[in-house]
């Protein structure tokens, strides 16, 4: 393969409230990533949008996409369902590099099932960083505490993945520094 031919599947996770769909979007942006969306039966926060955030369906349509085995991976956390389809990624995936924004879960699942070709980004915050930004958000403070339930669990998968960036300050400066990992892989030198 030459250079500038290689095609990673770019999967971005970390504790919630890091930063990293946000990280994710920018550098997927920049780089000109086909982004792949997850599907959800949880209800749509502010500013989400359906297909662009997540595609948000009903139990029965997720039921019936797991009966038809079409996700690669689903879960469910806290009464609410997620799973990305195979079938999503590799179409794709075919064009290029794409990326997805996952919970430790799914991108352990995505690592497992395309080895080499899974990049994982580990976009992390301190807990009251996180706390802070949500609350920012506009998000209770019970919401946010339900939510922090799973950040030690979340932070204690950063070191397996192949990278590790904290986003805290300046968040310019952590889509720069991601967007020259992600390039180095890419070999296109933008």
């Amino acid at each position: 393969m030459e250079a500038g031919d290689k095609k990673y599947i770019f999967v971005f996770t970390g504790p919630d409230g890091s930063g990293r769909k946000t990280v994710a979007d920018a550098v997927g942006l920049t780089l000109g990533l086909r982004k792949v969306i997850s599907y959800t039966t949880r209800s749509k926060r502010p500013a989400e949008e359906d297909g662009q955030d997540y595609h948000f369906v009903t139990e029965s349509e997720f039921q019936r996409m797991v009966d038809a085995g079409e996700f690669l991976e689903h879960l469910t956390i806290d009464g609410n369902r997620y799973g990305v389809k195979e079938a999503d990624i590799l179409k794709l995936f075919e064009r290029g590099s794409v990326y997805l924004v996952l919970n430790r879960h799914g991108a352990q699942a995505l690592k497992e099932r395309f080895g080499d070709q899974a990049v994982r980004i580990f976009i992390y915050a301190d807990r009251r960083t996180v706390h802070d930004r949500q609350i920012g958000e506009g998000f209770t403070e019970s919401f946010v505490e339900k939510r922090l339930e799973h950040y030690d669990e979340d932070m204690a998968y950063g070191p397996q993945c192949e990278h590790s960036v904290e986003n805290i300050g300046d968040l310019g400066h952590t889509i720069f520094h991601v967007t020259n990992i992600l390039e180095e892989y890419l070999e296109r030198d933008l």
